[in-house]
């Protein structure tokens, strides 16, 4: 029987730009799903493919029954592996090639019934997500495994989070091209499809190679609480619950804007041949806060981080309201704007959850970076789910009209647009000030994640 690796007594250790770089690359997978995805599936499945809205939101919530199942599930698999590769690295080597096989797939139209579509797509989600999960779970479960410093957490996330946004900004030019460079958008996506499916297999392993799972060592063979125990030792974390509950608020923020902002631009604002620019500016302006945020935070710390970043975003969303059609230059101007917020959506959660898995060392003796990060992964998806369903759903109540073809839109009823504009700016502003006092709550500061780190070190002399 394998059993979870605990951590070595040695002090925490400073990486290299080498290993940085490598553990970044890795996110470049993920990180063109959430850009390509995030922007341009829900209008795909609705314009281009013709399913409509309330059919893609029943393929997002089954999805995401699955997705309850196998993230924790592949969290703990990936604990209890155990090869000369570690327990971590083995995951991403052969997961790769399924991830991308099933990305490639998603953006293909095969010429069926809307009943036929429907199964087409809910099976290809399945098979993207079950990859997904086997790579990225695994992946983002190998931050505490690098270092146990607690600025140096930070600034490896920045590294990651760099390759993401930067990776999307780059999916997302070489994408609108590729669409531009067909007869149809259709070859145009199926084109675009194989290319990021073969970033999504060279990126893994690529951080396959260059990366070593050496901050930790096995343990003694101990017993396994099993994984519905785990679980519940998992939900016992305080400060765990809280972090997950800011992640998921951040996620379904970025996630409403994202999913709904292209039909937005189509069919309130005008302006959809210059959508790429919006989506660059947003990206550009989240790259560039990012680096600022890593840095403060080690002044502020990491709270205080979340309160003005979001502050802002919220004035934002709330200006995005009263935009009226036309006013394109103004939407990519607050686009820029809204990077300050976004990028400490994606910073800060990821940046408090290797602190917590040293406290549930500390009060259970075991490692468990699989199963929390397994239950974060769970989030983002969920996050991207609800955020697809809901809106979906209540484009359908509202009468979506699907496009024919992308040459001549339709006039989609007034109660379309206004719940359009409410998804891109009053629901995220809202869900974000009830995010505020969570993070107030949220107990692991710098001083207490080194006494958590001095407790766990005096524990580990006396056992040996």
């Amino acid at each position: 029987m394998t059993t979870p690796a605990v951590s070595n007594t040695q002090p925490p250790q400073k990486l290299s730009f080498g290993r940085k770089l490598a553990f970044g690359i890795g996110d470049l997978g993920p990180a063109l799903v959430a850009s390509i995805q995030g922007f341009f599936l829900n209008a795909f499945l609705l314009d281009i493919a013709g399913i409509r809205p309330a059919a893609a939101g029943v393929i997002f919530l089954i999805v995401k029954i699955w997705d309850s199942v196998n993230d924790p599930l592949v969290g703990r698999l990936t604990d209890r592996t155990n090869t000369r590769w570690g327990r971590r690295r083995p995951w991403l080597l052969f997961g790769a090639i399924p991830f991308g096989l099933a990305w490639f797939m998603q953006w293909l139209v095969p010429d069926w019934s809307q009943a036929g579509l429907f199964w087409y797509y809910l099976i290809v989600a399945l098979l993207l997500d079950t990859g997904f999960t086997a790579v990225n779970v695994p992946y983002t479960a190998l931050t505490p495994e690098l270092t146990q410093d607690y600025d140096e957490r930070t600034s490896l996330n920045s590294f990651r989070f760099s390759f993401s946004i930067l990776g999307g900004l780059a999916a997302l030019v070489v994408h609108s091209i590729l669409i531009e460079a067909f007869p149809t958008v259709t070859q145009g996506y199926a084109i675009s499809a194989a290319v990021m499916g073969g970033v999504i297999v060279l990126s893994n392993f690529i951080t396959f190679a260059f990366t070593e799972e050496s901050h930790f060592k096995e343990a003694p063979e101990q017993d396994d609480p099993g994984f519905i125990e785990g679980v519940k030792i998992a939900l016992k974390n305080r400060p765990f619950l809280y972090v997950v509950t800011i992640y998921l608020m951040s996620w379904l923020c970025i996630q409403f804007v994202q999913a709904n902002m292209l039909l937005y631009v189509r069919y309130w604002v005008g302006g959809e041949d210059r959508f790429i620019q919006l989506a660059f500016a947003l990206q550009v302006s989240a790259f560039v806060f990012l680096i600022m945020w890593s840095k403060l935070s080690q002044k502020w710390g990491k709270q205080k981080v979340y309160y003005v970043g979001m502050s802002f975003w919220i004035v934002v969303e709330i200006v995005i309201f009263f935009v009226q059609p036309g006013q394109f230059n103004l939407v990519l101007g607050l686009a820029v704007l809204a990077g300050v917020g976004v990028s400490v959506g994606y910073l800060i959660p990821w940046s408090m959850l290797p602190d917590v898995i040293e406290l549930d060392e500390l009060e259970t003796g075991q490692r468990r970076e699989g199963i929390y990060y397994g239950f974060f992964v769970f989030l983002q998806k969920l996050g991207i789910s609800l955020g697809l369903a809901l809106s979906n759903f209540a484009l359908e109540a509202a009468g979506y009209i699907n496009a024919e073809n992308l040459t001549n839109l339709p006039e989609q009823p007034t109660a379309v647009l206004t719940a359009l504009r409410i998804f891109v700016s009053i629901v995220p502003a809202i869900i974000l000030l009830l995010s505020f006092p969570i993070v107030r709550r949220y107990p692991i500061t710098r001083e207490k994640h080194a006494e958590i780190l001095a407790a766990l070190a005096a524990r580990n002399e006396r056992h040996l």
